[in-house]
């Protein structure tokens, strides 16, 4: 009677977790299956037609393809770029809004907002800023350093992406840190305090040991959302001036549906960059979870 009960609430459990697994299936695991198998084809994609032909794909991105590779430095300087001033900048606006006595709901609604908005539509609010309000407000305030060309100035422009970037992205670590800092044992906050230690060496001695897995989660999270950035970017500069600000994500979209149409070529690039990810996501989930073991 009781494996019968247990069997039965197995086959329950499979029950309500099949149309989520059937979504990813169609949606996820398939296309990834399709798009592995494709890289190795000349495929168009529009022609039903397509021909076997191994690695060639692999050899010309290894060998002859210096936009792909342009585009993956600026990705990786992007990526680290983004790491470090989304989790600073998510980690500060924790802090603060815990330590502050009022209007925490009020800040914690108003940081997570830009979130809630598709990125492509935030990417060309700010395009608007860039080119036309900030050059207005320089020209009627006197502050000559917004008098740049924020977008066409691969100079200015790789700065322009971050701070869009921070903007739409760090709302929704800070929510993660927030729930960390809030779990932190208030006894031992309160002992440091009678003890004389001030709010800085509280922060140093007990609140970021306390929250160390959740900078494990958000160094995992904008990872893997630094290497796909897409709309981002697109919306701002579209890769230019030039190609100077093109991530992959953009490279793979023109060759599968720009310039060449080559989607067979444009999935052997994903499968790179999917590797790619792989590799440090599994190195980076190695040295935090090596850290948090010592801390």
């Amino acid at each position: 009677m009781n494996i019968n009960k247990k069997q039965s609430q197995n086959f329950t459990l499979i029950l309500f977790v099949l149309p989520a697994f059937v979504f990813f299936a169609a949606f996820k695991l398939i296309p990834a299956v399709l798009g592995l198998w494709y890289s190795f084809t000349n495929w168009n994609g529009i022609n039903p037609t397509y021909k076997i032909i191994g690695f060639e794909n692999f050899a010309e991105i290894f060998t002859g393809d210096a936009d792909f590779w342009r585009a993956m430095l600026f990705t990786l300087k992007y990526v680290g770029a983004a790491i470090v001033a989304l989790n600073v900048c998510a980690l500060v606006l924790a802090v603060l809004i815990e330590s502050a006595r009022k209007g925490r709901s009020f800040f914690r609604t108003i940081f997570y907002m830009p979130n809630m908005i598709s990125m492509i539509i935030g990417g060309y609010m700010w395009n608007f800023i860039f080119t036309q309000v900030l050059y207005y407000i320089a020209d009627n305030t006197g502050l000559e350093f917004l008098n740049k060309s924020w977008l066409g100035d691969p100079k200015y422009s790789f700065t322009a992406i971050v701070i869009v970037a921070v903007w739409g992205g760090a709302g929704y670590l800070m929510v993660i840190y927030i729930a960390a800092i809030q779990s932190v044992p208030t006894a031992l906050i309160e002992a440091a305090v009678v003890d004389g230690a001030s709010a800085f060496r509280r922060f140093i001695s007990i609140t970021l040991p306390m929250i160390k897995q959740a900078f494990t989660i958000c160094l995992f999270v904008t990872l893997n959302s630094a290497f796909q950035v897409f709309d981002v970017v697109f919306s701002l500069t579209g890769g230019g001036p030039g190609r100077l600000t093109q991530v992959v994500a953009i490279n793979i979209y023109e060759e599968a549906f720009g310039r060449s149409n080559r989607l067979g070529y444009a999935t052997a690039k994903s499968t790179i960059l999917f590797l790619v990810i792989m590799l440090i996501t599994l190195v980076q989930l190695r040295v935090m979870k090596k850290r948090e073991e010592e801390m």
